[in-house]
């Protein structure tokens, strides 16, 4: 069958035929070309892109409504030129603008307007930057007050635009991490009083309400009593590869960096992402995306609400109620979203079906990286997802979605609580040979529910996930999986290593969690490989020939198995897994293939 092929080049022309010899210039160019042929297409459409970046004036939006999608049993393609050979181009999807007219101030720094840009990422010469912090918190003697906090010191009164600052607390919840936004600081030479952005303030403090009885303690716990970190304030512009943004003219704010050795105003490229997403996809199929860069996307949430309230994995509170949840009189309480909202993502797809995003690059992106929804037969493979601020690829309520020998790493950089993969009450979903490594939080999470059934977890390798937050593992699950063993999850040949922080789990069924298998897995360098007693109970759960570096503490409850599972010693943990057929061949099998090792 005879294939149409476009193809896009920087140097082209959007009002050329799109022919080898006369590309266009824009990926928006060669949409409007595609969406011309596809109801008549009798073989695959190919977008191929020659190396470079392309600067999306907005987003590139497919939409089965406006023709995007193959037809006649046939695909649209989009690719890097050179596709899946040595000569393949490297091409760039940018969100991003870049910021010239630089000065340099007294210090060093280098100061630029923005107009009304208030970026909370920043790439310079292809490396991020970090926003400008001070992670000593708050000085001097700190006391939380209704409106915000009240300190003997005077040295916040001296920091400029502290509208524009922003106090992150980590370990709100063990598994949390909020931000929230300053309103004014005002004071004397005895103290300085921080009033807090509203509602988000009085928010996080009905959100972050609760007790822990654990330990033999008195159940007394304020994660709200005074911020670790502060960020974005100009005062805090110490560090080379920093930033900050001042606010104090509306429409004219601007943007200071602390430049590393080496950069030069002129020679060095600073990148501000201003396109909140940068691909999206409704109602199409047949749909492929490969070779592509994904870079440079910002997310103004937590500015426009006043912070980023988070609760756990990919859900946070914007507006509406809070419910208790009583975990019994000799454990505590902790408050949650009545209706809590999903983290958003850079790259989209809601309502697809026969989508694949193959060989991609997701980095530098303000929000979660990809986030698949009500979507059915999409595959996720060989992608790489790093320095994202949120999750790394989240799916959601939909029907065989696989995510196959994808790497995650270096995730969650500003919502810590941010899972490496997240998948929400979905069916028949995959998630097999990906290597996740350095992350915050959970490596792989899979949440229960209603819908969720015959989820497959195989042969993944997490290491050094919990690497900023507690309560988590490097695999965790939670609520029923199903209705039945024969159709509800299985965890199988995984290897876990390195579950970094206190309090975390390498395998983690949690909450209320059933009708689960866990079978010949491998956990190394967790406080504890599995936990047995969790609120509401495990139900209908199995570990069995799994090997590990600790015996799991406690009594399974009554539906629960633990058994055939392998202890080996720590110190030699490695080397007995290896002697063990069984052991090596889990070891062989996980992580990405294709691979020298």
């Amino acid at each position: 069958m005879p294939e149409i092929r476009f193809h896009v080049s920087p140097d082209g022309q959007d009002d050329s035929p799109g022919s080898v010899d006369r590309p266009f210039a824009t990926p928006k160019a060669a949409q409007e070309a595609v969406r011309a042929v596809t109801a008549v297409m009798t073989g695959d459409i190919v977008v191929t892109f020659t190396s470079g970046v392309y600067h999306l004036e907005e987003p590139l939006a497919f939409d089965d409504t406006l023709a995007d999608s193959g037809r006649n049993g046939f695909r649209v393609i989009y690719q890097a030129n050179g596709y899946g050979t040595p000569d393949q181009a490297k091409v760039e999807l940018s969100g991003g603008r870049e910021i010239t007219g630089w000065s340099t101030s007294d210090d060093g720094a280098w100061t630029v307007s923005i107009g009304d840009l208030e970026p909370r990422r920043l790439t310079v010469d292809g490396r991020p930057a970090a926003r400008a912090a001070r992670t000593s918190g708050l000085p001097g003697t700190v006391t939380k007050i209704g409106t915000g906090y009240v300190t003997d010191s005077g040295e916040p009164q001296s920091w400029p635009d502290p509208s524009g600052l922003e106090f992150v607390y980590p370990g709100v919840y063990p598994w949390s991490e909020a931000r929230l936004a300053v309103a004014s600081i005002s004071g004397d030479d005895s103290s300085t009083t921080i009033t807090m952005a509203q509602p988000a303030f009085d928010n996080a403090k009905s959100l972050y309400d609760s007790k822990w009885y654990g330990a033999g303690g008195d159940g007394t716990w304020d994660g709200l009593a005074a911020p670790s970190v502060l960020e974005n304030n100009v005062a805090f512009l110490t560090e080379p590869g920093t930033f900050a943004v001042d606010r104090s003219e509306p429409g004219a704010h601007v943007l200071h960096y602390r430049p590393r050795p080496g950069e030069e105003i002129g020679k060095t490229t600073v990148v501000v992402p201003v396109l909140e997403t940068l691909v999206s996809g409704q109602g199409v199929h047949d749909l492929v995306l490969r070779g592509f860069t994904f870079a440079d996307a910002a997310w103004s949430g937590p500015t426009r609400t006043g912070g980023y309230l988070h609760y756990h994995g990919n859900a946070r509170h914007e507006q509406g109620e809070f419910q208790k949840i009583d975990m019994g009189a000799d454990v505590g309480y902790v408050h949650v979203p009545a209706s809590p909202v999903q983290l958003p993502a850079n790259v989209s797809f809601t309502a697809v079906r026969r989508v694949t995003l193959e060989d991609n690059h997701f980095t530098r992106l303000g929000a979660g990286g990809l986030l698949v929804e009500d979507s059915t037969d999409v595959e996720i493979r060989s992608n790489v997802f790093d320095e994202i601020s949120g999750s790394g690829i989240a799916v959601h309520e939909s029907t065989r979605v696989s995510l196959e020998d994808n790497l995650v790493h270096h995730i969650g950089t500003e919502y810590r609580g941010s899972s490496a993969v997240i998948v929400v009450e979905s069916e028949e979903a995959t998630v097999a040979h990906n290597e996740i490594h350095d992350v915050p939080h959970n490596g792989i999470v899979i949440t229960g529910g209603e819908r969720a059934k015959g989820t497959q977890v195989v042969a993944n390798l997490v290491e050094r996930s919990m690497g900023k937050l507690m309560d988590g593992g490097g695999i965790y699950l939670s609520a029923p999986q199903g209705s039945s063993f024969a159709g509800g999850a299985v965890v199988r040949g995984n290897v876990i290593r390195d579950v970094l922080t206190s309090y975390n789990f390498g395998l983690y069924a949690d909450y209320g969690a059933a009708w689960i298998t866990i079978v010949g897995n491998i956990v190394h360098g967790a406080d504890t490989p599995i936990v047995l007693q969790v609120g509401p109970p495990l139900e209908n759960v199995a570990f069995l020939g799994n090997f590990w570096d600790v015996q799991p503490d406690g009594e399974p409850p009554e539906t629960v198995t633990v058994a055939g599972n392998t202890l080996l010693s720590k110190e030699n943990f490695d080397k007995e897994v290896r002697a063990d057929p069984a052991g090596a061949d889990i070891l062989a099998r996980a992580g990405r293939r294709g691979l020298e090792r």
